[in-house]
């Protein structure tokens, strides 16, 4: 899933305050506990939710949209995994909104997916007129080498491509001038009544500074149908040195089989100013295609 995107404005404020927001994901070179959480709050964040879902009698969560950390999971051989959402971003000086993002992901055998990600941008500033272009093309492929089965440890690597497509999106400021090679690993363990998704990753940026980033997911099913969960994510780059941590809470809502209700809200963890949003969001749907090869609700 793509992330927070970024547009020549918000990159420059970025840069003033050495700080930046990637389309794409990152990986720190600190120590990994102040680069998971990204801030003091974020930990406290982190501590209170844990607490609340132990308290929980079972849980299951899944990495994937409607969050930004993926997970081991495939759709399974020759099986399809279609997700269509609305993506608002909302920053103190203007708004960024993938309308829609379309994220298309096929099974190749049981443990391998091919990924193909874009999005039609819509960037509104009251300094200029509303802006429409496409957006970046994120091919990926992944590939969960090792199985430990429902409630095992699963591992797998996601690597990834963000490349501009051609046009005058960047000339024109909806996508960033950067191309971005990431090579992330996502892992999957079921703890008691809780199932966590993990993800670490770094970010090779041609034009611009390598970053990193990293995700936690935790959930619950609280019937049959409803799931719902907390994302803890944050991404930054090294140099210069800085992170945008935020927290997400969200559910999916298996409507009737193929289709899944996505539904995520959140904001940054940060105080909200140009590259920090106040509102993070995702509305939209997942189609598992063909229905037959999906267990029936």
């Amino acid at each position: 899933m793509q992330q927070v995107p970024i547009t020549s404005q918000i990159w420059e404020n970025t840069l003033m305050l050495l700080l930046r927001v990637e389309d794409a994901p990152r990986i720190a070179r600190v120590p990994l506990l102040l680069r998971t959480l990204g801030s003091i709050s974020m930990l406290r964040s982190l501590i209170l939710l844990l607490v609340l879902f132990f308290a929980a009698a079972s849980a299951y969560a899944q990495g994937g949209p409607p969050y930004y950390t993926n997970d081991p999971g495939t759709p399974g051989n020759l099986n399809w995994e279609i997700n269509l959402g609305y993506m608002p971003f909302f920053y103190s000086n203007q708004s960024v909104s993938h309308t829609p993002d379309v994220d298309i992901n096929f099974g190749v055998g049981e443990r391998v997916q091919l990924t193909y990600e874009n999005a039609w941008l819509r960037v509104q500033s009251p300094l200029s007129a509303t802006k429409f272009g496409l957006g970046q093309s994120n091919p990926g492929v992944k590939w969960r080498f090792y199985d430990g089965g429902e409630s095992g440890l699963s591992i797998s690597t996601f690597p990834q491509l963000f490349l501009n497509n051609p046009g005058d999106a960047v000339r024109r400021g909806i996508t960033p001038p950067s191309d971005v090679f990431l090579l992330p690993f996502e892992f999957s363990r079921k703890f008691g009544p809780i199932h966590v998704d993990y993800e670490i990753g770094y970010q090779f940026v041609h034009k611009g500074p390598d970053g990193w980033i990293t995700g936690l997911v935790l959930g619950h099913d609280f019937t049959p149908k409803l799931e719902m969960d907390m994302e803890l994510y944050s991404q930054g780059t090294f140099h210069p040195s800085g992170n945008q941590p935020t927290i997400g809470l969200g559910a999916r809502y298996k409507i009737h089989r193929p289709v899944i209700l996505l539904l995520m809200a959140g904001r940054s963890l940060e105080p909200a100013r140009s590259n920090q949003s106040y509102f993070i969001g995702y509305f939209g749907i997942q189609l598992l295609l063909p229905p037959k090869s999906y267990k029936l609700e």
